[in-house]
């Protein structure tokens, strides 16, 4: 027996008499589960890479409310944005949130949805993940009430004034509770009901005119933008993308 026999393991020295497909079958055997980690940890640091460099920067956040599109409006609401702006379709996009659905009225079919999608809506707001809203009148009453909109002469008043003449006319203007006794107000007793309120332009009637209007859309279609948008720079390039003959 050579010198250096002596220091190997018995593991080692059986794997040393062994030949061919015997020495295989061992080595796989032994080894299988360290691989099979190994090249599930490779494939998941992998998936991690790829995920970070692969990842879209989203430029705008929108959101349709009570308001149902077409596959082809869907998407020049979206991809037409990113298209309009010049961008990188690879590596910018717009995320356009669909299928929500608000009312008070308990008798409308669609009214089991409406929690859930207040509940996203309120989590989309939160966490600023919710720039630019489109609905009907019901909901642009509503988010008008709860004060979520901007001022939109405010907003869009640095604008040249060839692009306000051309907006101007489509203002829409609503009504903000700043208080009100609701909270204090015995259900049997409506009419003592007060309110303190503010009107100012709180949206823009976006189906009158552009994308829309080209789309043959029916009904009003309104636009607000929300107050915490860190992005208004970005809802303002939307607006003007919304309002353009294409």
């Amino acid at each position: 027996m050579r010198p250096e026999e002596h220091t190997l393991s018995p593991k080692r020295k059986y794997l040393k008499n062994l030949q061919g497909k015997q020495r295989l079958q061992y080595i796989w055997d032994y080894y299988k589960l360290p691989a099979v980690i190994c090249l599930i940890l490779i494939y998941m640091a992998g998936y991690a890479v790829h995920g970070h460099f692969s990842r879209k920067e989203t430029l705008l956040y929108a959101g349709l409310v009570n308001i149902s599109a077409s596959e082809q409006l869907k998407d020049e609401l979206s991809d037409g944005f990113i298209g309009h702006l010049d961008a990188d379709i690879s590596k910018k996009e717009l995320e356009l949130y669909t299928g929500l659905y608000l009312t008070d009225d308990p008798g409308d079919p669609n009214h089991e949805y409406t929690y859930a999608s207040r509940i996203k809506i309120i989590a989309a707001v939160d966490d600023e993940r919710l720039d630019v809203v489109l609905m009907n009148k019901e909901v642009f009453d509503a988010f008008s009430q709860s004060g979520y909109l901007c001022n939109m002469e405010e907003l869009l008043s640095d604008l040249d004034y060839d692009t306000r003449l051309n907006i101007t006319p489509y203002l829409a203007a609503n009504t903000v509770i700043l208080e009100d006794n609701a909270d204090d107000l015995p259900p049997d007793r409506p009419a003592d009901y007060k309110a303190v309120t503010e009107e100012y332009p709180m949206g823009l009637l976006v189906s009158q005119k552009g994308i829309f209007k080209k789309a043959g859309f029916d009904g009003d279609v309104y636009l607000g933008v929300v107050k915490n948008s860190p992005r208004t720079d970005m809802a303002i390039e939307y607006i003007n993308y919304l309002y353009s003959e294409q």
